[in-house]
């Protein structure tokens, strides 16, 4: 855990998040700034800042990322979604610690 991140803070219950999914590797809640309709981010619980960061190691943990946006995605009634990764300060990324947006429905009301 790094003491000051954000999606640390929220995987250690430090912030409440309206999560939608939860088991020991990940968690998914919705983005407390919707793009769209139905936006919400799926975080790996250990602290990875970036994409760059990730090894042969972490090839499971982000297929189980991928596999659970999927899943999630159906479960929000999405038929049709997007899925984004920031990588690093020119990529767009805000909160150093990876995770994977994944959005559908519509632009946010």
């Amino acid at each position: 855990m790094s003491a000051d991140c954000i999606f640390c803070k929220i995987v250690a219950g430090y912030i409440p998040s309206k999560t939608i999914f939860q088991d020991d590797e990940v968690i998914a809640f919705h983005d407390i700034r919707p793009l769209a309709k139905v936006h919400f981010l799926i975080v790996p619980k250990a602290h990875i800042e970036t994409l760059k960061d990730c090894t042969a190691e972490h090839q499971a943990l982000l297929g189980k990322m991928m596999l659970l946006a999927a899943q999630l995605a159906a479960e929000q009634g999405l038929t049709g979604y997007k899925t984004v990764m920031n990588v690093g300060r020119e990529g767009g990324q805000e909160v150093f610690h990876i995770h994977l947006h994944v959005f559908g429905g519509g632009p946010a009301a």
